[in-house]
């Protein structure tokens, strides 16, 4: 694997949890509502945060209304 290729990976690898992280944070200040309907204390969503990161493209889908095939029966 060449030095090029390597970066190229690091880099996308940034740009996709940076984006992540951004969709996480605004999920978190203005979405969780639509998402976890309830209260839920700053603590429990600074846990869910890596995970809305990492999943961010699946949580930008369901805060748009498309709904998985077993939640629409």
């Amino acid at each position: 694997m060449s030095v090029a290729l390597a970066e190229a990976i690091w880099r996308g690898l940034a740009l996709y949890f940076g984006f992540g992280l951004v969709t996480g944070i605004g999920v978190i200040l203005f979405g969780l509502k639509r998402l976890a309907p309830g209260r839920l204390p700053w603590r429990v969503r600074l846990v869910i945060l890596p995970g809305l990161a990492a999943l961010w493209p699946v949580v930008l889908l369901r805060l748009a209304g498309v709904r998985p095939a077993e939640d629409r029966a």
